[in-house]
């Protein structure tokens, strides 16, 4: 190389660096990340009759598990409300989630005479950017560039019109959102503000202020409801809309705008939010990867902490679940998505920000109190790892003596959380039906999943028995822990269903997926290998470890029969499915039979395939969850993951990254370094001492000391 090229070479390397330098956490973040579809049937496992979900996430704009989440909408009924595909924006809502349900008080501005059958306006992506608190359209159809930001209980709109002269109106379609709507209101409070609320599985209320004076809304005779149009009047410069939120009040609402936005300038906000975020995203620093691997990074991290989202208002008040108007001493979240999160996005919670966890339980405890049960979501009993590894973690601030207790009513009373209970408790396991020709839809008690997840919830409510010293139930619960054994069929190595005489289901197919028949959106092979407190006596089940481990070699290599088709189980690794839950602990499982090597190389094919696919790199491997598929990403990518979540401890993975700086609770910064480059670990020390084994314990984490992964 001559001189010249060299100088070039060398100038290039430091421009690079010093870009890269540059770029805070909060600029790799892709909001569109998980908005678009996956299409190509070798992603998939299979042709599939529907689009198939990857990721149904929402690009808007928020902070933090906040109250509101103002995002577009391109698709009713389409879980997030926004597929990347589509190419008309129907309304900006103001609550999201992920899981067909939400999207209140769409709000949409246009010009001109309204159509009530046809208002929607068109959009390209070229004209359309989005950032953490913040997202930006063009409406093409009305010449309106349309900017949204947020805080934690309101949103704000900024319209400009191509068109200054343009007649300035705001649709409120409050007859529609992601639930069926039962009731709604709106009204004209003064020259420029308007209230009401919109009814579905909640009552949500609003209060909206514009810099614009109102003439007055106009209610369009629709095909099935009226439709609301609010009337600006003549005037120049860009339309502003302040929202306040509250399921308790307009009142509120209004207090709640008030407080949090007042005077506050639209960049101001805009750039208030992004500081919010970025100093949420700086506590874990990375370094030594490659930009993409940045990008996907970031962009996980911050999806996994838009929910569980704010519930309560500025003074404090909530509905509870009795729908009585309360006022605590905390915030009141949401129900987490303890099915899915459990597993890992809630002790990133934890990790990250404990006091919204603490304030999690409290509400959670607090639903318990009025009910007589801690709820659960969608399947199991995870509220219990999820409280139990918070506190064996070192989070106080709730009533544990009455978590604990709520926990055990769930875990031994009929009629609550846990159906089935009394045959679970009689039997050891939970029974299906004997079915002739069963289908992905057909209908069972999901009895070998309620069965494994009843065992390992029974565990961590036994670890909080053990740490409040109550020893008889503790020894009942550990001895309930085993009941997984009891779906073991020795004949298939694999976890079967049985019925109520205790005999094996007869139609037994262990590539079939099933909803909830023996299964939970899984088949046998994604079933059959949970038991992260017991592992060992897992492997004890099967005939040797080289059995055990040649089982697990078919999980990962058996192809997925591409004539199985389920709705939201795709994206395979041999039978291995990436894009749902169940078996997402699985790859670790190697390292119990001395092969962690072969663990690492299944992560890095998870890490490197299943991330950002599809055309436009923007899909993910399946529904996120709220976060449960992000997180994930982001515990391998470091290092660390939470096996046994009810444990307060993690398995140690090859980091991507070669260096991790992340800042836990106590304010001490644990570092995270990686030597060499194999998927081999050779070995690990902590604070220079070496480590047994692959687990380190959360208490020493916190001290914020170095952990050293060596490879080879």
């Amino acid at each position: 190389m001559n001189e010249k090229l060299l100088k070039l070479a060398l100038f290039l390397a430091f421009t690079a660096l010093r870009l890269e330098a540059q770029k805070q956490p909060v600029d790799y973040v892709n909001t569109f990340l998980g908005t678009a579809p996956l299409t190509n049937p070798e992603d998939i496992g299979f042709t599939p009759p529907w689009r198939v979900w990857a990721g149904l996430v929402f690009p808007g704009a928020s902070v933090p598990n906040a109250m509101v989440q103002l995002s577009p909408i391109t698709k009713f009924g389409s879980g997030a409300g926004y597929e990347y595909e589509n190419k008309t924006i129907y309304a900006f809502a103001h609550t999201n989630k992920g899981h067909w349900n939400l999207c209140n008080i769409p709000i949409l501005p246009v010009s001109g005479d309204v159509n009530p059958a046809d208002f929607g306006s068109t959009f390209s992506h070229r004209n359309e950017t989005a950032h953490p608190g913040y997202y930006q359209v063009y409406l093409e159809r009305y010449g309106i560039n349309a900017e949204l930001t947020s805080t934690l209980r309101t949103g704000y709109h900024r319209y400009t019109y191509k068109d200054s002269t343009q007649r300035k109106k705001l649709i409120v379609n409050l007859a529609v959102s992601n639930e069926r709507v039962k009731d709604w209101k709106i009204d004209q409070d003064g020259d420029n503000a308007f209230r009401g609320f919109q009814l579905a599985s909640e009552k949500v209320y609003f209060y909206a202020v514009s810099n614009y004076k109102l003439q007055g809304i106009e209610r369009l005779k629709g095909e099935k409801a009226e439709l609301p149009v609010v009337d600006f009047s003549n005037g120049n410069g860009p339309v502003e809309i302040k929202i306040g939120l509250s399921f308790v009040s307009t009142d509120n609402a209004k207090a709640n705008l008030q407080r949090e936005l007042g005077d506050r300038s639209f960049e101001t906000v805009k750039a208030d939010a992004s500081a919010t975020w970025e100093k949420l995203l700086s506590k874990i620093q990375v370094s030594g990867g490659t930009e993409r691997q940045k990008e996907l990074f970031y962009s996980c991290l911050y999806r996994s902490f838009l929910w569980p989202a704010l519930r309560s208002d500025a003074n404090g008040e909530y509905t509870d679940v009795k729908g009585a108007v309360v006022k605590r001493d905390f915030q009141y979240y949401t129900l987490p998505s303890l099915w899915d999160d459990y597993r890992n996005k809630l002790v990133l919670l934890g990790m990250i920000s404990p006091d919204v966890t603490v304030d999690v339980i409290r509400s959670l405890i607090d639903r318990g109190e009025k009910t007589g049960f801690i709820p659960t979501f969608f399947h199991g009993d995870h509220a219990a790892p999820f409280i139990a590894g918070s506190y064996l973690r070192g989070l106080r601030g709730y009533d544990i003596h009455s978590a604990y207790n709520l926990l055990l009513r769930n875990a031994t009373v009929e009629g609550g959380t846990r159906p089935y209970i009394r045959e679970y408790m009689d039997k050891g396991f939970i029974s299906d039906p004997d079915v002739a020709n069963p289908v992905v839809e057909t209908k069972g008690k999901a009895g070998v999943t309620k069965t494994l997840e009843y065992s390992y919830d029974d565990y961590a409510v036994a670890l909080l028995a053990k740490e409040l010293k109550d020893e008889p139930n503790y020894a009942m619960l550990m001895k309930r822990s085993q009941n997984y054994k009891n779906m073991f069929d020795p004949s298939t190595e694999l976890m079967r269903g049985r019925l109520e005489n205790g005999d094996w289901v007869k139609n037994f197919n262990p590539q079939y997926p099933y909803y909830e028949y023996m299964y939970r959106e899984a088949n046998a092979w994604e079933s059959s290998f949970f038991a992260p407190h017991d592992t060992a006596g897992l492997i004890d089940l099967y005939k040797s470890k080289t059995d055990f481990e040649q089982h697990l070699d078919s999980l990962f290599t058996i192809p997925w029969n591409p004539n199985y088709i389920a709705e939201n189980i795709n994206s395979f690794i041999g039978q291995y499915c990436q894009g749902n839950q169940p078996d997402h602990s699985f790859p670790y499982l190697y390292y119990f039979v001395g092969k962690q090597q072969k663990s690492q190389a299944v992560l890095n094919t998870i890490m490197s395939r299943f991330y950002g696919m599809g055309d436009d790199g923007l899909a993910l491997s399946g529904m996120d969850d709220a976060g449960e598929m992000s997180s994930w990403y982001v515990f391998n990518a470091i290092g660390l993951y939470p096996y046994s979540p009810a444990d307060p401890n993690y398995i140690v993975s090859v980091p991507l990254f070669q260096k991790t700086a992340f800042q836990l609770n106590e304010g001490k910064t644990l570092t995270i370094l990686k030597k060499n480059s194999g998927n081999r670990i050779i070995r690990i020390t902590y604070d220079g001492k070496n480590i047994e084994g692959f687990f380190v314990n959360h208490k020493d984490l916190e001290t914020g000391k170095e952990l050293v992964i060596s490879t080879e």
